[in-house]
């Protein structure tokens, strides 16, 4: 059966190494922080300005000041650092952070992510996103295979791109993929879940390494 949300945010903490600066994307992305190993230390950075970002409050712990760039409220560490966006995006374009997490509508079978507009929808603001999938040294796509029957993995993008040969990884609900030498590869699947249904629900071509 596909994957939950939690255990798709559980397969990308698995991704984490100690020391790593992360950014973690609007949406499913910011479950990461819940399932960082135990022991391990990483520091978690939002382009509004935070870090060193703890797991969601609990509802006794709530601090309506303290939201990360979702909106949503966060916990802060003893080692957690506050400044302005221009700071914060210094980091980013600076290539300080080593991974950035993000959800994206579609990414394409070269890499490239679609996830900050669809034509004809309001759009709030352009986010940080650009500047992420330039700046930082790999980026991980966190997402659901497809939405509405449509699949978000596509030969190639529809939307208005975020960036162009970007990503380095993709995990959504039935599976892993990894851009490799030889292009897009299936590296992973949910349990129960077989190589033609992954097929039939993406437009992508990938090759298969499963081990």
């Amino acid at each position: 059966m596909p994957w939950t949300r939690e255990e798709m945010a559980a397969r990308v903490a698995a991704e984490l190494q100690e020391g790593f600066y992360i950014n973690l994307g609007i949406g499913m992305p910011t479950l990461v922080a819940n399932y960082i190993p135990k022991g391990m230390h990483v520091v978690l950075q939002s382009e509004n300005g935070m870090l060193g970002i703890g797991p969601f409050p609990l509802d006794s712990e709530v601090d309506p000041d303290l939201i990360n760039a979702g909106k949503q409220t966060v916990t802060a560490l003893p080692s957690s650092s506050y400044f302005d966006s221009a700071a914060s995006f210094g980091m980013i374009r600076g290539g300080h952070i080593d991974l950035a997490i993000l959800g994206a509508m579609q990414v394409s079978e070269n890499g490239d992510i679609a996830n900050w507009m669809v034509p004809g929808k309001m759009v709030k603001g352009m986010g940080g996103a650009m500047d992420l999938v330039a700046g930082v040294k790999r980026v991980i796509v966190l997402m659901e295979h497809n939405v509405k029957d449509e699949a978000k993995l596509v030969k190639k993008c529809s939307l208005p791109l975020t960036g162009s040969k970007v990503v380095n990884k993709i995990i959504t609900d039935l599976g892993e993929f990894e851009f490799l030498k030889d292009g897009l590869t299936l590296t992973a699947m949910a349990p129960g879940v077989t190589q033609d249904e992954i097929k039939h629900r993406t437009e992508a071509s990938f090759k298969v390494a499963l081990h």
